[in-house]
Order: C-alpha cells, then sequence, then structure tokens
C-alpha cells in the first residue's frame, strides 16, 4: 500500500499545482458572487443584463464542475487509503490511473491562458476579392463553422446575415458559445483564400477567391470593457428584408459608429430595438477588445481602426480544390490533402498545431 499512498500523494499534488495555475479558487468565487447578484430582488428588471449573468453563471459552473468531480474522486480514494486494506490494491491503483487521465485531459486548459481565452467568441466572415465566388466561399466557411461546433456539441447563433446578389453571403455575423472557444478560435482570424473551377461561369474556369474571418471574444458585460458614451454615434431606422411584420414597419435596427476607429456594427434582427442595441454594443466591445489584442495596446484610446483587407497577400490560410487537393496553413505549415474533411468542420489538426506552436 506504500506504493499507493506515493502514487496518491503525488496525484494530489499535481492536481493543486494544475488547479492553482488555472485559478480555480477565483472561479469559485466568482460563481459565489453571481449567485449572491442572482438572488437580489431586482435582478429580473434588467432582463438582458440578467440573462447575461446567468449565461456566465452557468459557464463557469460548467468549468469548475470537472475539478470538484476530481477531488470527490481523491477523497473518496483517501478514506479507503485509511482503511489500509491490501485487497483494495488492485482497485485503488485503476481509480488513480483513471483520475490521472482525466487531469491529463484537464491540463489541456493550461493552454488557454490568453486574457479572454475562455470566452465564447463572435465571428465574423466577410466576402473579399472574387465576386460571386467570393461569396459562395463566405458560405462555403460558414458552414465548415457550423458543422464544427456541431461536432462538439458547441452552440451556434446567427447574429446579422447579408446575402449574396447571387449565391452565398456578402458578410454573416454569428456566435458561439462553449469552453474556451476564443482561445481554440483566435488562430482562424485572417484572411482564407480558395481556389477551385468556379461553378459560376460558363468556361469552368479556375478561381481564386478570398474571404476575411474576423474571431473576436464575447465581450457580453460593459464592464469588461467600458466605452465613452462621446465616441459612439448610434442611428435607428426601419428594418428590412425578412423579420416579420413588426420588424419591417418599426425603427427596430440600430447601427452604432465608433468613432475613434469608424467601426460601424448595424444589427436589425431582432424586434426589439433594445436587443438590437445590446447585440449591437457587444459586437462592438468584442471587436475592440480583438483591436486591442492585436496592437498590444492596454489604452482603449491608442487603438487604430482595422485596415487588413480581404485579398491576394494577406491569407493565412489556402484552400485548393483544382488542380491538386490540399488545404495548408500559411504560418504553422501544417498541410492535408483531404480539403472536403476540412470543409465539412475537421479543423481540429489545424486548430491544434497552431495552439501548439504559439504556447508563451
Amino acid at each position: 500500500m506504500q506504493d499507493i499512498k506515493i502514487k496518491f500523494d503525488e496525484l494530489k499534488a499535481s492536481i493543486y499545482e494544475v488547479m492553482a495555475k488555472l485559478n480555480i479558487s477565483k472561479l469559485e468565487d466568482e460563481i459565489k458572487l453571481l449567485n449572491n447578484e442572482s438572488k437580489s430582488a431586482d435582478f429580473w428588471q434588467n432582463n438582458l443584463k440578467a440573462q447575461s449573468t446567468m449565461k456566465r453563471l452557468a459557464s463557469l459552473e460548467l468549468r469548475v464542475k470537472p475539478w470538484h468531480e476530481i477531488k470527490s474522486d481523491l477523497d473518496e480514494i483517501n478514506d479507503w487509503l485509511l482503511l489500509d486494506d491490501i485487497s483494495m490494491s488492485k482497485d485503488l491503483n485503476k481509480q488513480l490511473e483513471d483520475i490521472s487521465n482525466k487531469l491529463d485531459d484537464l491540463k489541456e486548459q493550461l493552454k488557454f491562458n490568453g486574457p479572454f481565452d475562455e470566452n465564447d467568441s463572435i465571428i465574423s466572415i466577410h466576402a473579399g476579392a472574387g465576386g460571386t465566388d467570393a461569396q459562395d466561399w463566405s458560405q462555403m466557411l460558414l458552414r465548415m463553422y457550423v458543422r464544427w461546433a456541431e461536432k462538439h456539441n458547441y452552440k451556434i447563433t446567427v447574429l446579422e446575415e447579408s446575402k449574396g446578389d447571387e449565391a452565398g453571403i456578402k458578410s454573416v455575423t454569428f456566435e458561439i458559445e462553449g469552453p474556451f472557444i476564443y482561445g481554440l478560435l483566435k488562430g482562424e482570424h485572417g484572411v482564407h483564400r480558395l481556389v477551385r473551377l468556379s461553378p459560376f461561369n460558363s468556361d469552368n474556369l479556375r478561381q481564386t477567391s478570398f474571404a476575411k474571418v474576423e474571431v473576436m471574444p464575447k465581450i457580453d458585460r460593459p464592464d469588461k470593457l467600458k466605452i465613452d458614451e462621446k465616441d459612439l454615434k448610434i442611428d435607428v431606422y426601419r428594418a428590412g428584408g425578412h423579420g416579420g411584420q413588426s420588424v419591417n414597419t418599426t425603427d427596430s435596427a440600430v447601427r452604432i459608429t465608433h468613432l475613434p476607429t469608424n467601426i460601424v456594427v448595424s444589427i436589425q434582427n431582432e424586434r426589439s430595438q433594445l436587443q438590437n442595441k445590446e447585440t449591437a454594443m457587444t459586437i462592438l466591445r468584442s471587436r475592440l477588445a480583438q483591436l486591442q489584442l492585436e496592437q498590444h495596446q492596454d489604452d482603449l484610446n491608442s487603438i487604430k481602426g482595422p485596415n487588413q483587407s480581404a485579398e491576394w497577400g494577406n491569407q493565412i490560410r489556402s484552400y485548393v480544390l483544382h488542380p491538386y487537393k490540399q488545404v495548408k496553413d500559411l504560418r504553422t505549415k501544417f498541410e492535408t490533402s483531404d480539403p472536403d474533411s476540412v470543409l465539412d468542420g475537421d479543423i481540429d489538426p489545424l486548430i491544434n498545431k497552431y495552439i501548439d506552436q504559439n504556447l508563451s
């Protein structure tokens, strides 16, 4: 039993070391704070804020749950060790091995040490150079990320979409919710290039298309990134397109311009002007947070507007469907000859290669 006790002590020390690095105690404190906040009499008077708080609470509880479970498993083994029953050696060894395997999985969280890595993510895709082909390419990228999210049981919500004139989409903004989503997907930020035989010209010629993918950490709590009201120009207007009679006959659409950076966010999906404004502000905060990260600025007033365009020379990854088949990430040099699987959502190898290469 002595060997088992030594193994137990070493495993326990490793678990508490990882928990300290991940600051699990801080997350537990935040859970207590949010629980207390949710019990206040006026909590649901601001419905949007209350929903945001409850989502944050659920996310935190999901984060700490496996650590509570692993600590409970340790306590159970410790109780058996106190009995010093040698007949339990085989079972205890097996339990320690199971806990060690759980710890290995949980240690993957150590890779996500950026300031917003644990956040959900807001992603925008914009068709670039390439006309109708680029708009179709944007639709293909949207499907790729939707399929990836579905395979991992992550929640995905389209916030705003502008359809293409003939096919595809001019732009789309959507949210993916799940553990460490921004940390997982931040390497997808950049220009994606497609080479294929165009289905949109009669000669079926080879066409190169571009689309820009913006990956932003979702910042839905105003206290996490404060914006000066005087820096905002807010316009309301009548929504157009699909959405029902109420959407189309009231001034429910909202356009917010951040004057210092000239970032413009327009939302018209919801029936309520208040909901559209809240969604637009969340996207604006998220874009500003991403710009801060890119430009290494601590002061929000120091950041400049985005300027990377979706065209030749700016791409992070190429997807070639003709004259050969290949996906190549130009930063990590990762390659695969199976673009069909990648476009069907099998992007984990690309994601993991980027994360591993950029560990600090």
